[in-house]
């Protein structure tokens, strides 16, 4: 199990910040027909509605992960949590890409709860990991995108470097269909029992439409 802690420096910032964990073996797969049939029919109503009732920037979690944003630094709306720029994509009518299946349970898991999840392959990243402040001038290369300026976002770093973040993960630690174990992060900078439900049912999507196996699940506070 990878060993994780919040920089004290963030909790100082804002205090609420924590962290899901899941950790896991699995066989990545191209897609999972059941998860995509259960997202169209239930989950892209049930985000367009929820944006009709609160409109984007102010719905649950996504509204505290910008104020956090503000607080370390960062402007959310040119750096958008990955939760609210998937929320907006549905809202747009765009739809979501297909990935593979441990990416898109990732994604589901992000829609319903409204937080930022990153999912790593454990091979690719150290056992020591701390989510910090991205420091000055700091980037690293995107997933399928160029350098990102990841200073002043949510950082999750082990001791080579950044690996990922609440709006956009690097290449390192990308899952592709050679992972064999992973870890998922649920980023919560919410002060409510959100976090406790989205790790219990996130665990069950990724049992059912990712066949995750040996599961491990805590929270890092």
């Amino acid at each position: 199990m990878k060993k994780l802690e919040i920089d004290a420096g963030m909790k100082e910032l804002w205090p609420a910040v924590r962290i899901g964990c899941m950790q896991y073996k699995v066989k990545v797969d191209k897609k999972n027909e059941e998860m995509w049939a259960y997202l169209k029919k239930d989950i892209f109503k049930k985000t367009k509605d929820r944006i009709f009732d609160f409109g984007v920037n102010d719905m649950p979690n996504i509204r505290e992960s910008r104020l956090a944003y503000k607080a370390f630094g960062k402007d959310p709306s040119r750096y958008r949590v990955s939760s609210e720029a998937l929320v907006r994509r549905i809202g747009q009518g765009k739809g979501l890409y297909e990935v593979n299946t441990v990416v898109d349970v990732n994604n589901l898991i992000s829609i319903e709860s409204g937080f930022s999840v990153g999912s790593y392959d454990t091979a690719n990243i150290g056992e020591e990991l701390v989510l910090r402040i991205g420091r000055d001038g700091e980037t690293y290369k995107g997933i399928g995108k160029e350098d990102i300026n990841i200073e002043h976002l949510p950082v999750l770093a082990d001791r080579e470097g950044a690996i990922g973040s609440s709006t956009s993960d690097s290449e390192r630690a990308m899952i592709t269909e050679d992972a064999e174990e992973v870890l998922t992060l649920i980023y919560s900078f919410s002060d409510n029992k959100d976090l406790e439900k989205a790790l219990e049912y996130g665990r069950g999507y990724m049992e059912r439409y990712a066949g995750a196996q040996e599961m491990q699940c805590w929270i890092v506070k």
